[in-house]
């Protein structure tokens, strides 16, 4: 059996679940429930977004857009040492593992319109969308250049 949601809609609530026939078998009509279960509006959006991710290419592309990031991402870590710790994931699921508190980065990520989220063991998480292209991983490393730029110079500021 294997549970699954947030990809499938591309942002929109849905869920599944997946099994074997043979599990299947085992489960009778109404012993099953889902929040999301049954909805017309889930199922189109989920057979929008598999339509999508099948098309020829799609999955290459989000393949060469991670690595991309991920390169781009250990150029900042090779220039910014002192900021950023480790570059850990894989695809475009990727975090940035802080020598600092990681609220830190987050602020000044925040103060120049980059959101993101914070993640265990003092990592930032960033996660963009499979459609993200060349220019917008430029703008993100862009950014995160800057930010880690000013979080050293305040370091020394404050020395």
């Amino acid at each position: 059996i294997m549970a699954t949601a947030k990809g499938l809609g591309g942002g929109f609530p849905i869920g599944a679940c997946l099994m074997t026939e043979e599990v299947g078998a085992a489960m009778t009509a109404g012993s099953h429930g889902s929040t999301f279960g049954g909805n017309p509006l889930a199922m189109a959006v989920g057979n929008a977004v598999l339509d999508v991710v099948l098309e020829d290419g799609f999955l290459d592309h989000v393949a060469n857009m991670g690595l991309r990031l991920k390169q781009r991402l250990a150029a900042l870590k090779d220039e910014h040492g002192e900021i950023i710790e480790e570059v850990r994931g894989q695809g475009l699921m990727l975090g940035l593992k802080c020598k600092l508190p990681n609220q830190k980065l987050l602020e000044a990520l925040r103060a120049r319109k980059m959101l993101s989220v914070q993640a265990g063991d003092n990592v930032v998480r960033l996660l963009p969308p499979l459609i993200i292209g060349e220019t917008e991983i430029e703008l993100a490393a862009a950014t995160l250049d800057d930010a880690c730029v000013a979080l050293k110079r305040d370091a020394l500021t404050h020395a």
